[in-house]
């Protein structure tokens, strides 16, 4: 019939003592995000001006609403 396979497992962890794991993420983390907006600002304004936008919008439409129920 089948012969049987014999599987091997390997399983990495990190260790709590392991202080330096994302010290190079964090680093270099505001070069990046400022790299990447640079190259992509129209990319990025598409993204949010039209979130900022919108909040501005419904916050002006909340005052309104309430300034409205005051009177």
């Amino acid at each position: 019939m089948g012969k049987g396979y014999k599987l091997k497992e390997v399983v990495y962890t990190l260790s709590p003592f392991e202080h330096k794991i994302m010290t190079t993420f964090w680093s270099q983390f505001a070069y990046k995000t400022k790299k990447r907006i640079s190259e992509n600002w129209v990319n990025t304004l598409t993204l949010v001006c039209p979130v900022a936008g919108t909040y501005m919008y419904a916050n002006s439409a909340v005052e309104k609403e309430k300034h409205h129920h005051r009177m």
